[in-house]
């Protein structure tokens, strides 16, 4: 039996080329394509609704939307709205973003996880049609509902995943969200400690934690030369050495690395910075932390996550995005 696969779309592509990618991967049987707010480059609402006006049966994620900077109830509105356009095919996946980013567009990140059990409980309640007061730290709402006035007036069903990295935020994933979004770029023994802490979290809430689906954001680089997809994947490991040095430490990524990489590096780094920086990456780190090289080293990798707890991979892919598609069409884990 085939296990399932999804892919992961960001900003390296026109959305025009992203919609017929998504096309394939559903033809291919993948099961749902997660599209993110990109940095500051690309919403991800907008090709969202793109891909969702030209598939039928592929689900449809935001992997993910920040907490800080759309407001609960017209985040909530939008995720009602993409359901008129795909009914039961759309995942509300929503993160605390990153720094530095978010400090230096004036957000602060303060007390994120009571931010975030705020925002998703208010968001929860509007999709199921209620009405939300809420006079939180972060969330005021008055006897707020979605005001549907020209068409039927019903819950939507619009699961919430919670993009987490931190054990905390984890936790909190498996006590309120109906789903996790597992971060890219970590070893799979990353999962085995984020999985406890899932766990945790689960216990807290009355339920099992196998119950909550987990699928994994992967960065995949597939090529039949097994160093060509190993260079495509460095430049991308090593731009993360340098800007969430605390994930990759957590990885098992050695410290010594991570300074040497962090002294080439600035925020945003120009391209010709990661260049120089990744000669220093060697192929075993680009290999604990993506899914490169031949399709066939691809799926034993991918493999390696579903085994740590993973439910299905959300291929991030790099080079040729068709390949990548069809060296998971009908994969088993």
């Amino acid at each position: 039996m085939s296990s399932p696969a999804a892919i992961y779309l960001q900003d390296a592509h026109p959305i025009s080329e992203g919609m017929e990618y998504v096309k394939y991967a559903e033809q291919k049987g993948f099961e749902a394509v997660w599209q993110a707010d990109s940095r500051l480059v690309r919403d991800a609402i907008v090709p969202m609704s793109a891909f969702a006006a030209v598939t039928d049966t592929i689900k449809i994620g935001s992997g993910v939307v920040d907490c800080w900077t759309r407001n609960p109830a017209r985040l909530a509105a939008t995720f009602s709205t993409l359901d008129d356009l795909a009914p039961g095919r759309v995942i509300l996946g929503i993160g605390a973003w990153w720094e530095p980013l978010a400090s230096k567009v004036g957000v602060n990140r303060e007390k994120p996880l009571r931010a975030m059990r705020e925002i998703i409980t208010a968001c929860r309640g509007l999709l199921a049609n209620e009405t939300v007061t809420m006079n939180g730290d972060f969330v005021q709402l008055d006897g707020v509902e979605l005001d549907y006035v020209y068409q039927e007036r019903r819950p939507k069903h619009v699961p919430i995943y919670l993009g987490a990295t931190g054990m905390q935020m984890m936790e909190l994933a498996g006590e309120i969200a109906d789903g996790v979004v597992l971060n890219y770029l970590v070893s799979p023994d990353y999962n085995k400690t984020a999985i406890e802490a899932l766990a945790k979290g689960a216990d807290k809430a009355g339920r099992k934690w196998e119950d909550i689906d987990r699928p994994q954001l992967v960065v995949c680089s597939v090529h039949e030369d097994r160093k060509t997809a190993l260079d495509m994947a460095r430049l991308m490991v090593t731009q993360y050495l340098g800007q969430q040095p605390h994930i990759m430490k957590a990885s098992g990524v050695p410290q010594s690395l991570l300074d040497k990489v962090g002294e080439v590096l600035t925020w945003p780094a120009t391209h010709e910075q990661v260049v120089a920086a990744s000669k220093l990456v060697p192929d075993e780190i680009v290999q604990m932390l993506t899914a490169s090289g031949t399709p066939d080293d691809a799926r034993a990798k991918v493999r390696e996550y579903m085994r740590d707890g993973a439910t299905c991979p959300i291929l991030y892919p790099l080079g040729d995005v068709k390949a990548m598609i069809d060296a998971f069409s009908g994969w088993t884990a």
